[in-house]
């Protein structure tokens, strides 16, 4: 059980594990194929602590703001104009926690969402999770092989000739002997990167080779390519710093996203256009998001602690 301060810190940073396992509940109870087994564990959480009410309220009634929460009688429907994107991307948001929950459930190395964690594995090779990141360990005689199931992590590996060190996620093998490298599993166009040595990557298609300096980018016409990159800032995260240069606001938000409960939105697709250079603090993307918005001329909206609005899609007469 986490103590008091655990508790009061966890809230200072904005992590808020209530209001997200309310805002599960009531994504899945609005789902037309929740059942009545649903509704009773639903019944059976909001009873266990008054918090738990009180959070299943605020977000019930954030979700009836924003748009109509769909009848589970009734056929799923899309809701139409702002209030509806706002509900769809709000629900996703709940799903995708209650998806992170399972890959924790299985794997040997987890960390939450904001968190960055450190660690050395049974061989000597050194790991660091980036945000809302699981492995799974597959260590054998014949091979030390990681599952990256979600997120992003960095490997500093132990030389080992005779049990080559293999990283499977996101449909790629990454297979190194000694080297430093980071993988991603999140769908990024740059889901490998070499810092030093060199790795084997195996998708769809002829292995490539990636030396130091040297990414993965992912193509969907060409498939997966190497090329130059600063990997400097690629692995900023890792000492608690993420950099950009010459970003588009619509990376940097996403960038962001990674590193907060809840979403932000960004609603005005010009503004994500704009180009952003400079550095910013992952543990503090409220700061983040206050710094962009005062320096591009942004409205920042925050409609509740798990969403956050940039931009209007509404232009000025």
């Amino acid at each position: 059980m986490a103590s008091g301060d655990e508790t009061d810190a966890r809230e200072t940073e904005g992590e808020d594990p209530v209001h997200e396992a309310a805002a599960a509940w009531v994504a899945r109870l609005s789902s037309p194929d929740a059942t009545d087994r649903d509704r009773a564990a639903c019944t059976a959480w909001r009873g266990a602590d008054p918090a738990h009410e009180a959070a299943y309220a605020e977000m019930d009634t954030l979700w009836r703001k924003l748009g109509q929460v769909p009848d589970p009688r009734q056929r799923r429907r899309t809701p139409k104009g702002l209030a509806g994107l706002a509900v769809l991307l709000v629900l996703g948001g709940a799903l995708a926690f209650q998806l992170g929950l399972i890959d924790r459930l299985r794997s040997d190395l987890w960390s939450g969402v904001g968190d960055i964690v450190h660690a050395t594995l049974a061989d000597g090779s050194r790991i660091d999770l980036n945000t809302d990141t699981a492995v799974a360990l597959h260590f054998s005689a014949g091979e030390r092989a990681v599952e990256l199931l979600r997120g992003e992590a960095y490997f500093d590996v132990a030389p080992d000739p005779g049990r080559p060190f293999v990283v499977r996620g996101d449909g790629l093998s990454v297979r190194a002997v000694g080297t430093r490298f980071f993988v991603r599993a999140d769908g990024a166009d740059n889901p490998v990167g070499v810092v030093e040595g060199r790795v084997e990557v195996t998708g769809a298609g002829r292995p490539l080779r990636v030396s130091a300096g040297e990414t993965v980018r992912r193509a969907e016409a060409k498939g997966l390519s190497v090329a130059m990159a600063s990997l400097d800032r690629e692995t900023a995260w890792r000492e608690g710093r993420l950099r950009f240069s010459g970003e588009r606001l619509s990376t940097v938000l996403t960038e962001l996203n990674r590193f907060r409960h809840g979403r932000i939105v960004l609603l005005d697709a010009a503004a994500g256009e704009r180009r952003v250079t400079g550095a910013f603090d992952p543990r503090d993307t409220d700061e983040a998001l206050d710094a962009l918005g005062s320096t591009l001329g942004v409205r920042i909206t925050r409609l509740s602690p798990l969403l956050v609005l940039v931009g209007s899609p509404f232009r000025r007469s």
